[in-house]
């Protein structure tokens, strides 16, 4: 009796030794998360609630809410929504342009798969500031673009093409359209191409197949791409710095005026961030809870 205790004792031992290992090996991503993640938006919170010191800086000792009230100011709130538009605009066109090349990958033959996946990469093999000011030399008066209208008769004088909210967008969807083509890749890739057979054996057509099939078997991918893209095309601002020439605000540019520019008014611009935070926050909360109705299904 007395052996087979023994023997119990050394299977449970033997059984907690993977998860204590599995845990050491978590803990420095969880420090990392707390240092570079947790830390500083909880500084950010307490310095959104501080007083702007007379040269920059806080003054500790102090508690207010006028950060807020100035978040809600109509010039800055016009901003704020100006920047969820772009955000959101960047997304859908990312979503309609990624979806057709990330099924394409995916559906592809193996020998070809990796070759199409590595040219989805190659962007990121070059600096993201040397990309964004080849645009500016493709987008500018005299650049590629209208050299090429203005050689073909379209145009009879160069369009206004740089330094407007149509270049931002085009920066922001260049910028992150890789990151909505690979998280559906992935769910792409893992699809059953039986129940699309099935699908249109049992007669439906190729849309009722696409929208009642592919669709939500890839909604996973859809979802992490949403949010890969909208999250930070909503804060980015050197974008808008590089191709808004500073005509096209967004609340990236805000905060890092506030917080390194001329403003130096560190309290507002972490109210700021807190803000754009939040905004975050219920950007995944939408898609998360759309994710899971969509499993309920």
């Amino acid at each position: 009796m007395r052996q087979g205790a023994t023997s119990f004792q050394a299977a449970a031992g033997s059984q907690r030794e993977p998860g204590r290992i599995g845990s050491l090996l978590l803990l420095p991503l969880v420090l990392w998360a707390f240092a570079f993640v947790v830390a500083p938006a909880a500084i950010m919170l307490v310095y959104s609630f501080l007083e702007r010191g007379t040269l920059g800086g806080v003054l500790w000792g102090t508690f207010t809410l006028e950060n807020y009230a100035g978040v809600a100011d109509p010039t800055y709130l016009r901003i704020i929504i100006r920047s969820i538009l772009y955000a959101g605009l960047t997304t859908l066109i990312c979503l309609a342009a990624g979806y057709p090349v990330a099924y394409m990958i995916g559906r592809s033959d193996a020998r070809w798969r990796n070759l199409l996946l590595m040219a989805v990469m190659v962007p990121f093999w070059t600096s993201f500031l040397i990309r964004t000011y080849a645009w500016v030399t493709i987008l500018k008066s005299q650049g590629l673009l209208n050299s090429l209208l203005l050689s073909t008769g379209l145009i009879a004088a160069p369009l206004d093409l740089l330094y407007t909210p149509g270049a931002v967008v085009v920066g922001l969807v260049y910028t992150f359209l890789p990151y909505m083509i690979l998280p559906i890749f992935t769910s792409v890739e893992k699809l059953d191409g039986a129940l699309i057979e099935a699908a249109l054996d049992l007669g439906a057509g190729p849309v009722r197949a696409f929208s009642r099939v592919i669709v939500p078997l890839t909604s996973p991918g859809i979802s992490a791409g949403i949010l890969l893209v909208f999250v930070p095309a909503l804060g980015i601002y050197a974008v808008n710095d590089i191709l808004g020439g500073g005509r096209v605000d967004m609340i990236g540019n805000i905060i890092e005026n506030q917080i390194k520019g001329n403003a130096r008014n560190w309290p507002f611009g972490a109210a700021l961030g807190t803000a754009l935070l939040f905004s975050f926050g219920i950007a995944y909360y939408l898609v998360n809870r759309r994710q899971r109705g969509a499993e309920g299904r």
